[in-house]
């Protein structure tokens, strides 16, 4: 069973609360907004959803990455979550899909911190 982790007050008060997350394989886009201080994910969007394919051509090119940070950045403003801090992993740049997924999350009117 698991348990929620213990609040540290001391070091959440410095942390952006709300962090982007990307994953991308070979199939699929992925991505997900964290509640960092409770650890729970707020929104998330991905190219496997199959509501999403239909209206695809791929499911894992840069095209398809544009369109899931659009229906991202829309899911957050529904939230009213009005801000993220963007998280890239040590491999990921800001080029191709990373960049497509950031920009359009931009475009739909979320403040990038």
């Amino acid at each position: 069973m698991l348990s929620k982790p213990p609040f540290r007050a001391r070091v959440t008060k410095f942390l952006k609360p709300y962090v982007l997350r990307m994953h991308f394989s070979n199939k699929y886009v992925s991505a997900q907004v964290v509640h960092t201080p409770t650890a729970t994910v707020a929104a998330s969007a991905s190219s496997q959803e199959k509501l999403l394919r239909p209206s695809m051509e791929s499911t894992r090119d840069v095209a398809a990455a544009a369109k899931i940070g659009k229906l991202l950045g829309e899911r957050l403003l529904f939230q009213k979550i009005p801000a993220v801090a963007v998280f890239l992993k040590k491999e990921q740049k800001y080029h191709g899909k990373v960049k497509a997924v950031v920009d359009s999350v931009r475009e739909a009117g979320v403040k990038l911190l």
